[in-house]
């Protein structure tokens, strides 16, 4: 595995002042020649990353112009609302005695003065697939926003809010294609869940595709993302376990862990002192009342954190870990493919060893423009999940041209498609939206939405 020595690396001290981790500005080590086909030969050499997270700081006074726009647009709808009080209504509501209103109070006059006259900036709708780029519908209100008509005009402009992160979710191509005569083939579904008739050996080439794919040893697929966090939980941890956090974690593992019976604990975001102080006060303390130990020890974090863009600090994490003999599950949903020279996640990113992730989980519905999600790991983890996960035993098999898109498109990341689309150069890594454009610039030809 070729590594160049042209960095400007950096030693920067542990949380405990001992161990040290590397960082480098840089954004890979790795040189052309390094290829997807190497696989994950050299895992267990961590790759030196930047660990500051920049974000760009919005200036005072944009931030004093949208609050006091803001207040004036609140300000206005209570003297309409006002002055609208002594005007009898023109389209009053009949039988309606009884009925329990849809919004509070406050709710129904933040939808009708505030958010129904500006909502055209965010209900944009398209008449594209949402690519790389994608066509906007344009439209005209002549009523503050009550109804829309269309001009017969459209936009075009660039996609910087889909999750179609590597334009897999298309059409036509390989991808739509092959699934297209999977449907013909197969059909759609077996309307069964995994462990009566609903297994079929599309699902199992999946699951050895995505464990090859991952590094792990085995895996499982499951239709729904959302449901591989909330109905996976409770099978992993109940009640005797201490999970541990990240307080930006997704609404699924949330849902997931409350299910669970589980003691949650809350660290501060991606910081580390946070965690060790958690991890140290369980250790030491035990369960409450009682003192006793813990039966189980988890750690919960993101690959890729959805609403704030930023990245997991896996190296330190995986260290916690072991100083404290925790597990860690690890939720890759928007990095996996789409981070790291090989687009195998946070993993990858930061060239850590898949095994020191005992639980790796993903989804399909970003990257690989398909739907499901997937847990993979230890062939003993991945035996129990079948058995007692609820996603497994009653929800309904994965439709089987649905799981010939991920392994479509996961084998085109791979380069076993036979082209070079998935070479890195093409695939690319996450990126900030600052290093595609300078500040205050637009590129040429497409207009801003935001």
């Amino acid at each position: 595995m070729a590594i160049t020595s042209t960095c400007n690396c950096k030693l920067a001290p542990g949380q405990n002042g001992k161990s040290k981790h590397a960082y480098c500005s840089t954004e890979s080590h790795f040189t052309d020649k390094q290829t997807f086909q190497e696989g994950y030969e050299g895992i267990g050499k961590p790759r030196n990353r930047n660990g500051i997270e920049s974000f760009e700081e919005v200036p005072m006074s944009v931030a004093l112009l949208t609050y006091m726009g803001w207040g004036i647009v609140i300000l206005i709808g209570y003297v309409k609302e006002f002055l609208l009080s002594f005007v009898p209504s023109q389209n009053p509501e009949k039988n309606r005695e009884g009925y329990a209103p849809l919004y509070s109070s406050f709710e129904s006059f933040y939808t009708r003065n505030v958010y129904r006259p500006i909502r055209d900036c965010w209900n944009r709708p398209i008449c594209s697939v949402p690519g790389a780029e994608l066509v906007l519908k344009d439209r005209v209100t002549h009523d503050n926003g009550w109804t829309f008509s269309f001009t017969n005009t459209f936009t075009k402009c660039l996609n910087m809010g889909s999750y179609n992160y590597l334009g897999f979710a298309e059409c036509e191509g390989p991808c739509a294609t092959a699934a297209q005569k999977t449907t013909y083939g197969l059909g759609l579904g077996v309307c069964s869940p995994r462990q009566e008739l609903g297994t079929m050996a599309i699902h199992k080439e999946l699951e050895t595709l995505v464990a090859r794919f991952v590094g792990a040893e085995d895996a499982i697929t499951f239709g729904m993302g959302f449901a591989t966090n909330a109905l996976n939980l409770p099978s992993l941890v109940s009640k005797g376990c201490l999970v541990i956090s990240d307080e930006n974690n997704h609404a699924s593992l949330i849902l997931g862990l409350r299910l669970s019976g589980a003691t949650i604990r809350v660290f501060k975001h991606n910081n580390m002192k946070s965690l060790e102080a958690k991890l140290r006060e369980a250790v030491v303390q035990g369960q409450p009342r009682t003192y006793r130990p813990w039966r189980k020890i988890l750690i919960v974090v993101e690959g890729v954190y959805s609403m704030e863009g930023s990245i997991v600090n896996l190296p330190e994490i995986i260290a916690l870990k072991k100083k404290y003999k925790a597990y860690l599950y690890l939720d890759e949903a928007h990095s996996i493919g789409a981070l790291g020279p090989r687009g195998r996640g946070a993993v990858d990113y930061f060239g850590c060893d898949p095994k020191d992730v005992d639980i790796l989980m993903g989804t399909f519905t970003k990257s690989f423009g398909s739907a499901g999600g997937y847990i993979a790991g230890s062939k003993k983890l991945i035996n129990h999940l079948r058995i007692n996960s609820h996603a497994n035993c009653y929800a309904t098999a994965m439709s089987p041209p649905v799981a010939q898109q991920i392994i479509s498109s996961m084998c085109i990341i791979m380069g076993e498609d036979g082209t070079d689309e998935g070479k890195p150069t093409t695939l690319g890594t996450a990126i900030s939206e600052q290093s595609l454009f300078p500040p205050k610039t637009t590129p040429i030809g497409f207009n801003r939405l935001w």
